[in-house]
């Protein structure tokens, strides 16, 4: 029976976030934002999923491969879908549209010297169980439940903390416990004393950043890494099933896609034709959404085309 209520629990959560892409494509008729309304939607039912997996898994290992399963053959889609903090990141954005107030880019080299970081960042986190364990202490149950020797590997799902959480909080309000991606690493590392200094610290730095800079985080985060570079390597080139194509005949290097690419990438811009390859995408698609020439770019899933662009500048012709 328990299992039964929550499989039941998912299924309500899986319908409403159905029937608000549903009520998304009926109602928002301009080209321009339809998708970015759409990913706004599916954010929030993520934020709601992943609160709901927290207050009943105990066995976070497979939430962590879970994520980087999807990397592998979807990209960085998690990334620019369903990552709590990306989301929170995408309201800063939308607050900053409010004052009119334009993103400064950050130089092309640094952006890609902190892209390049997160490999760096990854395999110090994966090796860490390896090097701060000891031989009677490497046990399964430690694993599953990354505890133990494997507790450094629980920084890789700080992206997904919620802001309210089901467990204790050194920040509570009325008996509810708040909380913010890092959170909790901050308090398990630092302890009571620095805990406090340590969040409210990284809240402020992180915000400012957003403010200033689209995705900062994201440019850097070790759990955003996109395995789908594998697909440089001969006989991994069907990696990932979701990428980017570019037809060259219809791009006039208008420089629209690069633009609007809340991460800076350049290569929708800069390649001639054919599949983006590209470990920086987010797959947020709002490169496709934006070019304003019928099917120059479109989203491909293994090969079929599942969103392309439109012309949106005549809607006569689109609608």
């Amino acid at each position: 029976m328990p299992i039964i209520a929550e499989l039941l629990k998912l299924t309500i959560l899986a319908g409403v976030a159905i029937a608000g892409i549903l009520a998304v494509l009926i109602w928002k008729k301009n080209l321009t934002a339809r998708v970015t309304y759409l990913r706004f939607w599916i954010q929030i039912t993520s934020v709601i999923t992943i609160f709901y997996i927290y207050s009943v898994l105990n066995q976070l290992l497979f939430l962590l491969a879970g994520v980087f399963i999807m990397t592998i053959f979807l990209g960085r889609f998690f990334c620019g879908w369903f990552c709590p903090f990306g989301f929170y990141m995408d309201l800063i954005t939308q607050v900053r549209r409010v004052f009119k107030r334009r993103y400064r880019k950050l130089p092309v080299k640094i952006n890609g010297v902190l892209n390049r970081l997160r490999y760096g960042f990854l395999v110090f986190f994966l090796l860490a169980p390896l090097i701060f364990s000891s031989t009677n202490t490497w046990l399964w149950p430690y694993a599953l439940t990354l505890s133990g020797p494997f507790r450094p590997l629980l920084v890789l799902l700080s992206p997904l903390e919620p802001l309210i959480i089901p467990w204790a909080s050194p920040i509570s309000v009325s008996g509810v416990n708040i909380s913010y991606p890092y959170a909790s690493d901050f308090a398990f590392y630092l302890g009571e004393n620095l805990e406090l200094i340590a969040i409210f610290t990284f809240i402020i730095l992180t915000i400012i950043a957003s403010l200033f800079v689209r995705r900062f985080w994201c440019r850097f985060c070790p759990t955003g890494i996109s395995l789908a570079v594998v697909n440089r390597f001969k006989g991994f080139k069907w990696l990932p099933f979701v990428y980017l194509y570019k037809v060259e005949e219809k791009c006039t290097k208008c420089g629209i896609c690069e633009r609007v690419c809340p991460v800076q990438v350049t290569e929708v811009y800069e390649q001639k034709g054919g599949k983006i390859n590209t470990s920086m995408c987010l797959n947020c698609f709002r490169c496709v959404e934006m070019c304003p020439y019928e099917s120059c770019l479109k989203v491909n899933l293994a090969g079929k085309t599942l969103f392309k662009s439109r012309n949106w500048l005549e809607p006569a012709k689109t609608e």
